[in-house]
């Protein structure tokens, strides 16, 4: 059975976070603008899941909504699925 698209995205996501680690290697991850670089690296990658272009300043304004949410309500569910959920719920029409 093919992954879903819930679990596609959140193994996405969990790459973008694992690719953004490596390049920030020297810092050990940190990156105040993190946003940025993760809506730039997203950008084309969500295009090939929707099958649509993905505006990359749109992009990562929705990564820090969805991080200011998920800091908000929902800090013990693991970050990938719940971005992969958020952006299902708010992004992907």
């Amino acid at each position: 059975m093919p992954p879903s698209t819930e679990q596609q995205l959140a193994a996405l996501f969990r790459e973008t976070g694992s690719a953004h680690h490596q390049a920030f290697a020297a810092t050990k991850g940190e990156d105040p603008d993190w946003p940025t670089w993760y809506a730039e690296y997203l950008s084309p990658r969500l295009e090939r899941v929707f099958g649509r272009p993905f505006d990359v300043a749109g992009l990562e304004s929705n990564l820090r909504a969805a991080d200011a949410e998920r800091r908000r309500i929902a800090a013990a569910e693991p970050w990938a699925e719940y971005y992969a959920r958020w952006f299902l719920l708010r992004v992907s029409r």
